[in-house]
């Protein structure tokens, strides 16, 4: 072949290299790209680190972008986004917001794999399943006994004794409208106590509550850091805070605590349901039963029993009788009710 013309085959032979090699570049990252999740939630934010690690350590190329708020805040955005749903997956929200979803036809229909093997108390009793449970959290009193000593302030044992005007201003709670801590605090009451006594209770509480917050972690953080005498909070953020030292007891009052379960559904309408459907398939496991066990006593799966440090003892047993239906079905009556009376000491936003 002559010398011109082999210089022009092998130029043409590069350039078809060349482009290949292009087409390899611009095609492999597709097929390699990982797919990502938006997962909306209320879990505590220093949960959302270790779950969305060990999730994406058993299923490479899957990627969890959290969108996360209090429970009442990200409930009412899942239902003002209902016609234009931007969640792919829920993933530790109390069942009594999905429960809402449900009734508004929001929710994907699926039966995790394994599921059936959880607690029947913490599964969907329809086939196919919307949704499935993780664990249970509980209302408790985070008491500083440091502060209260310094006031001379005895220790609440019953929900009743929150009523004491010695505790006036020294007690702070959930805005159950924001938080699901505190909706499922005020369900108990009406349900330990009926409607009438219920409210009339509340009306006497609401001269000691100090102010109401929008997070039902945050009023035993105010309590541990001193700044109130008791804050009506969640089980295992109580636990937690007394095991990092802070003096504080956490007491489930005598007449019961309330509580709701974290749960797990697939929005209808979601573009990524296969992935959607892996990650609701690994929420039933053994294994992130285990990681939820780590922060609650009381998981979906049966057989694990770690209580965490300083969680209160027998908690299970403690739990009051709770209409889970009801408690979904009055929500929006329970919550505008409870704003009307009380509102006016909320936090700032």
């Amino acid at each position: 072949m002559p010398e011109g013309s082999l210089r022009g085959a092998l130029n043409r032979l590069g350039i078809v290299v060349v482009l290949l090699a292009l087409a390899g570049g611009l095609t492999a990252p597709v097929s390699a790209q990982a797919v990502r999740l938006t997962v909306y939630t209320a879990l505590e934010n220093d949960q959302l680190g270790p779950y969305k690690a060990a999730f994406e350590a058993d299923n490479p190329g899957v990627i969890i972008d959290w969108v996360r708020d209090s429970t009442g805040i990200i409930t009412a955005r899942i239902l003002a986004e209902r016609q234009n749903p931007r969640a792919d997956i829920i993933w530790g929200l109390g069942v009594t917001s999905m429960l809402v979803f449900d009734d508004q036809n929001m929710l994907q229909p699926y039966t995790p794999r394994g599921a059936t093997e959880l607690k029947p108390a913490f599964r969907d009793t329809k086939s196919p399943m919307t949704w499935t449970g993780m664990d249970a959290w509980l209302s408790v009193i985070c008491y500083n006994t440091v502060e209260a000593k310094r006031r001379g302030l005895r220790a609440p044992f019953t929900w009743q004794d929150l009523l004491n005007p010695a505790y006036k201003g020294r007690i702070v709670m959930p805005n159950p409208a924001s938080s699901g801590t505190g909706y499922l605090t005020i369900a108990a009451w009406l349900q330990i106590l009926g409607e009438e006594k219920g409210w009339a209770f509340m009306d006497k509480l609401h001269d000691n509550i100090g102010t109401y917050l929008h997070s039902g972690t945050a009023p035993c953080v105010r309590a541990a850091q001193g700044e109130y005498a008791m804050g009506i909070g969640f089980d295992a953020r109580g636990a937690l805070l007394k095991s990092q030292g802070a003096p504080i007891e956490v007491i489930i009052p005598k007449e019961g605590a309330g509580w709701d379960m974290e749960a797990t559904g697939i929005m209808r309408g979601t573009r990524n349901l296969a992935t959607a459907q892996r990650l609701a398939d690994w929420t039933v496991t053994r294994k992130a039963n285990e990681l939820y066990n780590s922060w609650y006593s009381i998981v979906a799966y049966p057989g694990l029993t770690n209580v965490p440090p300083f969680y209160p003892p027998n908690a299970e047993k403690q739990m009051v009788k709770n209409d889970l239906l009801w408690m979904a079905k009055n929500r929006e009556r329970i919550l505008s009710e409870w704003s009307r009376r009380y509102d006016v000491k909320s936090a700032p936003r």
